[in-house]
């Protein structure tokens, strides 16, 4: 596996989130590294996007996606489940891509489909939150063999509440793969 670059991230949210489907998730934890492969994302476009976090404008919350690209934003929704999303495109922008299913490839246990439910079996919690991913513990990288992916796109899960932008195709994910989330 080769450890993606900072010029992955500092790229339109769109593309990124497209081009991560295939990556791989690596979080090491005492020595193990856990690696799920990246099935299903969904792009938040900044500010003006109304879904995106950052549409509230920079909070202690949302300072993460202010800040440059490839780094961790993980958040906590409803007051009990980790996400996590890589900031992406030029510092200020306040843009990313919220990573939303894995196929378990090495120690994973427990589902997977789902951004809950992948930072759950990843061990990610808020403590990574701005977490630089050119680091040696957490880390996304491309496999030594990737095979051509059918992407899918759709709307986003959860965002009703965003007028236009809930029905705006930013949802991504590998065509047939059993690890997508079935909301």
């Amino acid at each position: 596996m080769k450890k993606l670059a900072r010029a992955f991230y500092d790229r339109d949210t769109i593309e990124v989130a497209r081009d991560l489907l295939g990556k791989h998730l690596v979080h090491v934890i005492d020595g193990v590294a856990r690696v799920g492969r990246i099935v299903e994302t969904e792009a938040y476009l900044g500010e003006h996007d109304r879904a995106a976090h950052s549409s509230k404008g920079c909070t202690p919350r949302t300072r993460v996606m202010f800040g440059p690209p490839g780094h961790a934003y993980v958040y906590l929704v409803y007051g009990m489940h980790w996400c996590m999303n890589v900031v992406t495109e030029r510092e200020g922008h306040a843009s990313a891509v919220l990573l939303r299913a894995l196929e378990p490839v090495q120690y994973l246990e427990g589902r997977t489909q789902g951004p809950a439910l992948l930072c759950k079996a990843m061990g990610i919690t808020g403590a990574l939150s701005g977490h630089d991913l050119l680091s040696q513990d957490l880390f996304v990288a491309a496999p030594a063999v990737e095979p051509p992916v059918a992407i899918v796109k759709s709307a986003r899960i959860g965002v009703d509440y965003a007028g236009s932008w809930a029905r705006r195709l930013l949802r991504f994910q590998i065509r047939g793969n059993a690890y997508v989330s079935r909301l």
